[in-house]
């Protein structure tokens, strides 16, 4: 008797026990689903680097550097990280290791091509150690970035009229061009628009498609993207047009992967569209104003940006010197201007949200500085926080996790 006691009796013990141990294992679950959550969210440190311009007008000696606590709000200056010719776009590699340059220049090595310029990020100083620097393939390259697996840099050649990839090494250099695609064409206006100008390239979420704004054109190129090889070929259909004379400058997607905006800078505008992400397909949804109904001064829009929870969208007006203030239908995609807020200085070309979306630092290009802006959640609107950067001609702001 005793043998089938015990025989049934361990069955019986860990059965009961069954509730306890699947909760455990839940519980454990969780913890790290919390943990990974915690390795990929926001960490609220940061090194800042800030690209000027450096020729003609510029009086910027580079990139310069800042540490940012988020948390505290607490800014550091680092001085110049590293000496280059007007390094206008910034971008930084998913590894935070490295960081990229386009130097906005019209000649190089005797020929009509801006360059594109590597670095090393040292997280201790701040400092930039130079890579390597290869050839944009086109004349004052003015926009970079990375695709999503940070094996292929992208670039837009603002006066050249074109897009090219280059491959990153394993050691953070960059190769020789895996692609390049000359736009052509020209546009309405035959003062600006008289032959293609690239202000943009980057990457759709899924890595698939290489979303192109030409301003010459008024044309948004959508491009396959090969993720594999850094190849560019044209999608079907191969662009988005907006209005004639609007002059296209950059593009944002909304974090949902459903829509993707568009700043205009001649017209003063943004266009929203909708986006199918398997096709690759922009269709249009709207064309709003940047600017007061009682504005009647000259501008030429400059950025645009969506914060990271997808509820508001940012645009720098140069000329009526603000930040547009949207409100996206997280539904329909379309916009509500909430307000226009004063940059507090002259040109705000770019502007960037910091990581965990608390802050708002708009770079004023001609009084030489940077005015940070306090985010909020609920609203959008944007109040200054009082912290003023002096900084030679700023051109761009980008972020780097520490």
């Amino acid at each position: 008797m005793l043998f089938y006691t015990m025989h049934f009796c361990r069955p019986m013990k860990i059965i009961s026990l069954l509730p306890k141990i699947i909760l455990a294992l839940f519980a454990l679950s969780m913890l790290a689903a919390t943990l990974r959550a915690e390795d990929n969210a926001p960490k609220g440190k940061y090194l800042v680097y800030v690209g000027t311009y450096t020729q003609q007008e510029g009086t910027g000696k580079g990139i310069y550097a800042y540490r940012f606590d988020a948390g505290s709000g607490q800014l550091a200056p680092l001085g110049v990280a590293a000496e280059t010719t007007n390094p206008s776009f910034l971008a930084v590699h998913p590894n935070h290791r490295f960081l990229y340059a386009v130097n906005e220049v019209a000649e190089y090595k005797g020929k009509k091509s801006g360059i594109v310029s590597a670095f090393a990020v040292d997280p201790k100083t701040g400092k930039l150690t130079l890579l390597n620097e290869v050839p944009s393939g086109g004349a004052d390259p003015c926009y970079i970035t990375l695709d999503r697996t940070g094996k292929f840099v992208l670039v837009a050649n603002y006066t050249g009229g074109s897009v090219a990839a280059f491959p990153v090494l394993q050691d953070g250099r960059l190769g020789e061009a895996s692609a390049f695609v000359q736009h052509s064409g020209h546009g309405s206006n035959p003062q600006r628009q008289e032959g293609p100008h690239a202000h943009y390239i980057d990457l759709s979420s899924n890595n698939h498609f290489a979303v192109a704004a030409d301003l010459g054109l008024d044309e948004i190129l959508v491009y396959k993207f090969d993720p594999t090889k850094g190849a560019l070929a044209p999608n079907d259909p191969k662009f988005a047009s907006v209005d004639a004379g609007a002059g296209p400058r950059h593009f944002v997607f909304h974090p949902s992967g459903k829509f993707g905006y568009v700043i205009n800078e001649m017209q003063s505008s943004i266009t929203a569209f909708s986006y199918d992400a398997e096709l690759g397909v922009l269709r249009k949804l709207q064309t709003i104003s940047t600017l007061p109904k009682d504005f009647a001064g000259s501008n030429d829009d400059a950025e645009i940006q969506v914060d990271p929870s997808g509820k508001f969208l940012y645009a720098s007006n140069r000329g009526h010197d603000s930040i547009a203030v949207f409100a996206i239908d997280q539904g329909k995609g379309t916009l509500t201007l909430v307000e226009d807020v004063p940059t507090q200085g002259k040109t705000p070309r770019n502007f960037e949200i910091d990581p965990t979306g608390s802050r708002l630092f708009a770079a004023n290009e001609k009084s030489n500085n940077i005015v940070i802006f306090r985010i909020n959640a609920q609203s959008g609107r944007l109040t200054p926080t009082g912290q003023v950067l002096d900084v030679p001609s700023p051109v761009c702001v980008k972020f780097v996790i520490e």
